[in-house]
């Protein structure tokens, strides 16, 4: 597994952990009342959890196994920025929904979390290539079979 990717996956399951655990303190809270102010941890903990966990595993996973080019996975400098974007985007928008007044920061995350989508996809476009079968000269191909 590259560098890169294990970076990715480390720091998801870091949000893993730090999302189950704003989810734990929220429901202990619900049975025995330990702090109102608990219950504003829910934005963190979507934040963390359905981006900062999900999203960021795909990302590690994607960048690993799609095919390469040769040798190579193509620049990983785009890469890199997308996972400097796609931490800022998590960290703004989970920690701007703790501040119940101004929704910039939430803006803000959002359009750091989509400029890291769309970095990665920058990298990750020409390795997406159409499936070529390996049977068209009769040989023991897995592709879709061609009936006349």
């Amino acid at each position: 597994m590259p560098k890169l990717s294990r970076l990715f996956v480390r720091t998801a399951l870091a949000y893993l952990v730090a999302g189950f655990t704003a989810g734990a303190l929220m429901l202990a809270n619900k049975g025995v009342a330990l702090h109102p102010f608990l219950w504003r941890l829910l934005p963190l903990h979507v934040e963390f959890l359905l981006v900062g966990w999900t999203v960021q595993f795909i990302f590690g996973v994607a960048f690993w196994i799609l095919p390469r080019f040769g040798t190579s996975r193509g620049p990983e400098g785009v890469v890199w920025l997308s996972y400097g974007l796609l931490n800022a985007g998590v960290l703004l928008a989970g920690v701007g929904g703790l501040l119940a007044g101004s929704p910039w920061p939430v803006l803000a995350g959002r359009l750091a979390e989509m400029g890291a989508i769309g970095a990665f996809v920058v990298n990750m476009w020409p390795r997406i290539k159409p499936f070529r079968d390996v049977a068209a000269g009769g040989g023991r191909g897995h592709g879709p079979s061609r009936a006349p």
